[in-house]
């Protein structure tokens, strides 16, 4: 009847902080590996063990695989997730007459220490090896995007900054991954035109748009955003479908905001004192989440009523199945309009899976076990298995477009961060002359062009335009754009001067010591 390509993008911004003992912007990466990417690759396991067939794909970004991989982090993500088992043992200590919210206090305990054993013993540390071993199986295809989440369309001022983007992330995720991404998530969605002969070049074979980007392409896709279509650079594209976007990131009709489901804004991090807290609430007297949530989204405007795991549990059983049948209605009404069966690309944030939307990782794996039960016509396809089928591809020019606020760059360019831009190019532009310049560099003036070009992509991605416009770690996101500016304007300065000493460099080396494999040539062969 039709083809769903279920794809989640799994992306953190590089936050790792030596200097500091405790960082709260590390804790992005702790929450993210106990609540979203250790649940979905045991729920993708479990179907396995269960023969329950599924087929999906993953976005790894580098900067994510770079921190999964870093001994520093890995320390660190253990201490954060025995603190937390801790925190939560003395919650079912507290909560013992309290029967409503003990058995979501012992639900928390259980689901911390297994998420930590299997990350300790059956990854050895690295999730990266779960998702590898799907991979090879052929269950999940695994995709890469740009190296530090780069807004291309924006950084394409320079061509040479979007290809050491792009090349430098294909070959992380083969170092990492031991195989090729056939696919390249854009982030943000962001389309620029000509970025699909950049993709070309380096053996992509397929990237996504946002729906609009096939709706206004060139001359106009005949189905739409329901079959894939090739570029003129022969790189296919595939678009993401609205209706069943809308039914899991809308705030107002989507799953999430369904009053069954546990509530991600009531945490005991801002409803219990700060004794109770220690040692999980670090630096010293500071709040902020701890993952440990007792209420439901309960909906108006009272109380908010406790959470019943089993009642959350089944609800995504049935949203799971509402979201299947809805599938099948798109393909009864499009498919009688079109030669070849719809293709639905369904694309999401690995992130609101388990993070967010605390039963996401169940619904993902319901989707895959209902259809199986039911035996549902809807057949769930990587990307690159859809492009295997033997149907021919119009080959359209697709229109600038982003899955950002307003369809376009609006949300990475207004008057919150459009100062970043300019000083991006000017670096770029720098680093590029100062490498040109020395064709027969020696071995230290290598690995500083190298640290020089690693805090140009640091400081070049999407993330921290994003936290200036939502304001929410726009501080800290100010920092990081010049911080990681002025040390690559401080190596190109000792350079200069000649005098740059090995010691200096290593210090910066050890700060963020990301994609060793990289080569500063890149910047001026591109």
């Amino acid at each position: 009847m039709g083809c769903l390509s279920l794809v989640l993008h799994a992306h953190l911004p590089y936050v790792r902080h030596p200097e500091h003992e405790n960082f709260l912007e590390e804790i992005w990466l702790y929450e993210s590996m106990l609540e979203t990417y250790l649940p979905l690759l045991g729920k993708l396991e479990s179907l396995e063990a269960r023969k329950i067939p599924f087929r999906m794909a993953v976005v790894l970004s580098p900067t994510l695989l770079a921190m999964w991989e870093d001994p520093l982090l890995q320390k660190r993500f253990k201490r954060h997730a025995s603190d937390l088992t801790a925190l939560a043992e003395r919650e079912i200590v507290r909560l013992k007459d309290q029967p409503e919210f003990l058995v979501t206090a012992r639900m928390y305990l259980e689901r911390i220490q297994e998420g930590l054993d299997r990350w300790e013993h059956k990854y050895r540390r690295d999730p990266a090896l779960g998702f590898r071993a799907l991979a090879e199986k052929g269950e999940v295809e695994l995709i890469t995007c740009a190296a530090t989440h780069g807004y291309l369309p924006l950084l394409g001022v320079r061509e040479n900054a979007v290809r050491v983007q792009v090349k430098t992330a294909l070959a992380e995720h083969e170092r990492r991954l031991g195989m090729k991404s056939r696919g390249f998530w854009l982030p943000e969605c962001g389309y620029q035109l000509g970025v699909e002969r950049i993709l070309a070049d380096y053996g992509v074979k397929y990237f996504f748009v946002d729906t609009h980007g096939l709706a206004l392409s060139s001359p106009q896709a005949a189905y739409g955003s329901f079959a894939p279509v090739l570029t003129s650079s022969g790189v296919a594209v595939l678009a993401r479908d609205t209706e069943s976007s809308k039914e899991v990131w809308s705030s107002k009709e989507g799953y999430p905001g369904d009053p069954i489901y546990r509530d991600f804004y009531r945490d005991i991090g801002f409803d219990l004192p700060l004794e109770n807290l220690n040692p999980q609430m670090k630096p010293e007297g500071l709040r902020r989440f701890t993952g440990l949530k007792y209420f439901r989204v309960t909906g108006g405007e009272g109380e908010k009523q406790p959470y019943d795991p089993a009642r959350g549990l089944e609800r995504a059983r049935v949203h799971a199945r509402d979201f299947l049948l809805k599938r099948m209605q798109q393909c009864m009404d499009i498919g009688r309009y079109m030669k070849r069966p719809p293709v639905m690309a369904c694309l999401y944030d690995a992130e609101l899976f388990g993070h967010w939307w605390f039963e996401g990782p169940d619904f993902i794996s319901f989707l895959f076990g209902e259809a199986h039960a039911q035996g549902m016509p809807l057949q769930f396809n990587t990307p690159s298995e859809i492009l295997a089928q033997p149907y021919a591809l119009q080959t359209v020019q697709p229109r600038p477009s982003s899955w950002g606020y307003g369809g376009y760059s609006e949300f990475w360019l207004n008057q919150a961060n459009d100062w970043v831009y300019p000083l991006l190019v000017k670096a770029c532009d720098r680093l590029t002359q100062a490498i040109q310049a020395h064709p027969r560099a020696g071995e230290i003036q290598k690995r500083a062009f190298n640290q020089a070009l690693r805090e140009l992509l640091l400081a070049q991605a999407s993330d921290w335009p994003f936290m200036m416009k939502t304001g929410n770690h726009g501080a800290y996101a100010k920092s990081r754009v010049q911080t990681h500016l002025d040390r690559l304007n401080a190596i190109l300065d000792i350079l200069e001067k000649g005098v740059l000493k090995a010691g200096e460099l290593a210090k910066l080396e050890r700060l963020n010591p990301l994609f060793p494999g990289l080569d500063y040539r890149l910047l001026s062969e591109s």
